[in-house]
């Protein structure tokens, strides 16, 4: 019996003959995905950034010094472009309704999601920079906020770094021949346009 268009693999996604999807229904699955993910951290990038924003009403904020009143208002702005940026994939979504661009909406959105991570990790280090500054001194903020640094930089970037370059070698080892092009991912948006492309099922209305 011959397979069917849900049951060919494709070379682009290793899962694609596992899961039967078409490409275009991987992108839907791939934008379901990165809405869980930005709901993950959404409330709480919104929550701190409200607290941020009352900080100064409150009636000790007037003891800081120049040092620390810089330092929140850079904290305070990264936190807002945090907000901001975990909301654009919204306004993408409101420009691409029904015009058939699933997969730039699905690049765009993991960008943003990507460059939303990283100002958040600023955020957090900061934060606790300014506090442990105001409470121990200039030398123990600094201190804090760069051990913060570094454990963001390790759970957010090294290790699923380290995690993606294993799944490439085994990969390889199976002996997957796309395995080295796709440094970013099985599901890399790129090869998932190409495939989609290839199918024939471009249809992806957002």
């Amino acid at each position: 019996m011959a397979a069917g268009p849900q049951d060919a693999q494709d070379p682009d996604d290793p899962y694609s003959g596992l899961r039967r999807e078409t490409p275009t229904e991987r992108l839907d699955r791939n934008w379901v995905e990165l809405l869980q993910e930005l709901r993950v951290v959404q409330t709480g990038v919104q929550l701190l950034t409200g607290f941020l924003l009352t900080l100064p009403f409150q009636s000790r904020f007037e003891e800081l010094d120049r040092y620390q009143e810089s330092v929140y208002v850079v904290v305070l702005l990264l936190a807002v472009t945090a907000v901001v940026l975990f909301i654009a994939p919204v306004g993408y979504h409101r420009a691409l309704f029904q015009q058939r661009s699933k997969a730039r909406l699905v690049r765009a959105g993991s960008a943003f999601a990507k460059a939303g991570l990283a100002t958040v990790g600023l955020v957090v280090s900061g934060g606790v920079c300014l506090v442990v500054d105001v409470i121990g001194g200039r030398v123990a903020g600094w201190s804090a906020g760069g051990a913060v640094a570094a454990l963001v930089l390790v759970c957010w970037y090294a290790l699923p770094r380290r995690a993606l370059a294993a799944t490439v070698r085994e990969r390889r080892a199976s002996g997957d021949p796309a395995a080295g092009d796709r440094a970013a991912g099985d599901d890399a948006p790129g090869d998932q346009a190409s495939a989609a492309a290839r199918s024939g099922t471009s249809r992806d209305t957002p």
